[in-house]
């Protein structure tokens, strides 16, 4: 996979070439109402900083994944990810009016059609990576890592347990179970996805990209808590300050501002030992790292 040589002009072209991937493998109301197929695109289009698209991408840099199996994986991934976004937004979650610097999904078309185009996106993730170009098996495990991730063992597991969790204390040890199934499911798969588009990973790969995949998602959500309390909505491009609103555990809450940004810190340094067996091919999931942790938004 031919890629450029600067971190930030690799990230560029992933991200153009990620735009490019979610258009043309959306639906374009042809097949239905186009309200529904325009909500899905509103959800997923011009928007996002495409973290997980990112990670699939420089996992499969390292392991000299084809770029269009890497486009299709990634896609499927950004896909549950927005899916997730449009539902959480919804009043009976978390009841947020923006997102990536516009009105929310059931703000822009209606409960209802948010509460489809979520569901659209799910059923669509699945179409997409079905159509991969690669190994039937390597296939068939990329499609098992992302529905556990997305599902109740993940995703939607840490997403019950935030819901519960409202109003109430929780220790450190709970919060980050809550997170790493909230947030980290899907940045683990997103980090697989990217080497099952080449190969099945040996014992060792797998166990260090698990502990990196551990660190960053973790990390991810403590920068959130952070990000929540020290940046406006301007900038975050969703409601700043919500978590605290709505009485709900976060990182700063428990830990406090200064020792949650340490936590943060050591978290990235965690998953750079983490790629310690890899060599300089892994150089896009280190800086990956930084991103994750030193990001203003």
């Amino acid at each position: 996979m031919t890629v450029p040589a600067s971190f930030d002009d690799w990230m560029r072209n992933v991200q153009s070439t990620m735009e490019e991937s979610l258009s043309s493998l959306l639906p374009e109301g042809k097949l239905a109402s186009s309200s529904l197929h325009e909500s899905m695109r509103y959800a997923v289009l011009d928007g996002g900083k495409r973290i997980r698209p990112l990670l699939v991408f420089a996992t499969g840099y390292l392991f000299d994944a084809e770029k269009l199996a890497l486009a299709r994986a990634a896609a499927a991934v950004e896909m549950i990810h927005a899916y997730s976004l449009v539902h959480d937004d919804m009043p009976c979650m978390d009841n947020d009016v923006l997102r990536r610097g516009k009105p929310t999904v059931h703000v822009r078309f209606g409960e209802a059609t948010a509460l489809l185009a979520g569901d659209a996106l799910q059923a669509q993730a699945f179409v997409v990576l079905s159509n991969q170009q690669c190994d039937p098996v390597l296939t068939v495990e990329m499609m098992r890592l992302l529905s556990e991730a997305a599902g109740a063992a993940g995703m939607c597991g840490g997403q019950a347990i935030d819901l519960a969790s409202v109003g109430k204390s929780l220790t450190v040890n709970e919060l980050e179970n809550m997170h790493r199934l909230k947030t980290g499911a899907l940045l683990t798969a997103s980090v697989f996805l990217g080497a099952y588009c080449s190969k099945i990973p040996t014992e060792q790969e797998k166990n260090a990209l698990n502990a990196y995949a551990k660190a960053i998602g973790l990390a991810f959500q403590v920068v959130d808590d952070i990000l929540d309390v020290t940046a406006d909505s301007a900038d975050l491009g969703k409601t700043a300050g919500k978590d605290s609103a709505d009485n709900k555990p976060t990182y700063v809450s428990l830990l406090g501002l200064e020792e949650s940004q340490q936590l943060a810190e050591k978290l990235r340094n965690d998953a750079y030992a983490a790629l310690s067996i890899f060599d300089e091919k892994a150089d896009y999931l280190r800086q990956l790292a930084d991103l994750v942790v030193r990001r203003k938004k």
